[in-house]
């Protein structure tokens, strides 16, 4: 059937003559095929006792006619008859000739009107819808046809009728019952498979096609294909497969649209690396001027500027290296603990000097990179500083304790603020999810567990309700 051919650009595919079947037979057509062929099957079943029932009644309507000519003879003076009349009663019985075996004696009432060829078969009434007679009737209808058929007909014990009939007509009465039978089967075969077939294509073939020219279409073109399938209020296996398709094309096709929109991004964050690059560099100059100058504050401030230019040359460049494809480098080492969090502590507050600080360290060095450290310290401090400030925390406090944990250093963030809501929670460390910053990108988070993973370090969020946040960082032993 046309409506059911495989669309031509894709019968040359492998995957299009993997099953075997011509490109032409879709799985409509088969269907419909298998529905006819299983219905033809199922009425072969039918047909052999139905054919066996239709010999016993055909034998047995013989075996009434032959009764009715032997009391049309019993009438007649001295059970004798014309050859006329004898030869219109066989012929009206539709049989050869009848005999009558009366306590062991056998009287032949009308001789048959030719000699009967080849061995007779024998037929008695009573074995006529046994489960034999089904192998009798095949017997019948793939038998010679000039054989004769003795049917014996026992009436009282020692009493019985032999009926003499050519098989030739009990075989051509079965060839034209099958044949009556293949038509009707024919057309119930053909009936009930478009009904099946109709049925199957509107619950089944119909959903099928489209979810296949969707992955057809997809498979195609993956970045732009129309034949988007739409959600359907099916709840059975079909209608779930095509939801959850559904929902799989909607989510590849916005991640194809976040993948361009990366790869836009880090093409622009490589081109303003660049240029941040430059302007550091000249910064970094300047401050070596400073650095020399006399003045007391300038040399207590100059230390933190240099170190906060060489902290922004290195970020340009681990950024430039990841746009290559190189991860991070972490550069774990033996480094002084305290210094490292004061020194996050001073750049994320910066602004927020209200903030009580409370640093506790129980242990004096810890092995990770003191870079990732400190950006990981940077990160989740200013972060509480800004959830605090913002909800308007009356005493608002932020505690760093760093205390051993095994063979390594276990550092806690822990703030008094209003808590993280459950919706933010939920996609915390995932990048660009929600932030509770109206100008936050959603990226701090995800960026310090990457910086913790690239030294072996866990980053994790212990709690965080009305009563405030806590973030655990695990660092590895030495």
């Amino acid at each position: 059937m046309t409506a059911d051919a495989r669309p031509p650009e894709n019968t040359s595919h492998p995957a299009a003559r993997a099953s075997g079947w011509p490109a032409r037979f879709g799985l409509s057509s088969r269907i419909l095929g298998l529905a006819v062929v299983f219905v033809l099957l199922v009425e072969a079943l039918v047909f052999l006792p139905s054919a066996a029932n239709y010999r016993a009644n055909w034998v047995e309507t013989r075996v009434e006619q032959a009764r009715i000519a032997v009391l049309a003879l019993d009438a007649s003076p001295d059970r004798m008859v014309s050859d006329e009349l004898e030869r219109a009663l066989l012929e009206r019985a539709g049989v050869l000739g009848v005999a009558e075996g009366v306590d062991g004696m056998r009287v032949q009432l009308f001789d048959a009107v030719r000699p009967p060829p080849g061995t007779p078969i024998m037929v008695n009434t009573d074995r006529l819808r046994t489960f034999g007679a089904v192998g009798d009737t095949l017997g019948a209808l793939f038998g010679s046809p000039d054989r004769l058929l003795v049917i014996r007909d026992a009436t009282v014990e020692g009493e019985y009728l032999d009926i003499l009939v050519p098989l030739g007509e009990l075989k051509s009465a079965l060839i034209g019952f099958s044949q009556r039978i293949l038509a009707l089967s024919l057309f119930i075969a053909l009936a009930v498979g478009a009904l099946i077939y109709l049925a199957l294509y509107l619950y089944v073939v119909r959903p099928i096609k489209r979810v296949t020219a969707s992955v057809e279409q997809f498979r195609d073109n993956p970045r732009d294909w129309t034949r988007r399938l739409e959600t359907t209020r099916r709840s059975d296996q079909i209608g779930r497969a095509q939801n959850a398709l559904a929902e799989l094309e909607a989510a590849v096709q916005s991640a194809f649209r976040q993948r361009e929109r990366m790869a836009q991004l880090g093409e622009a964050m490589a081109k303003i690396n660049h240029d941040l690059r430059n302007s550091l560099a000249a910064a970094q100059l300047v401050s070596d001027g400073i650095a020399r100058s006399e003045d007391p504050k300038v040399q207590r401030a100059a230390p933190r500027l240099e170190r906060a230019l060489e902290r922004a040359i290195n970020l340009a460049q681990a950024t430039l290296n990841f746009g290559k494809g190189e991860g991070l480098n972490a550069r774990v080492g033996t480094v002084a603990l305290e210094p490292i969090i004061h020194e996050a502590l001073d750049e994320a507050l910066g602004g927020h000097d209200h903030l009580i600080r409370d640093v506790r360290a129980e242990t004096a060095t810890c092995h990770a990179d003191e870079e990732f450290l400190h950006r990981i310290l940077v990160n989740l401090s200013r972060n509480a500083a800004q959830a605090m400030t913002r909800h308007g925390t009356g005493e608002a406090r932020l505690s760093v304790h760093a205390r051993p944990n095994g063979a390594g250093v276990e550092i806690t963030v822990a703030d008094n603020g209003p808590g993280i809501p459950s919706r933010v929670r939920e996609r915390l460390f995932q990048p660009f999810s929600a932030s509770g910053s109206r100008d936050g990108a959603g990226l701090g988070l995800a960026i310090a567990r990457e910086l913790a993973e690239a030294m072996g370090a866990e980053l994790s969020l212990v709690r965080s309700d009305a009563m405030g946040t806590q973030f655990r960082l695990r660092l590895p032993e030495a």
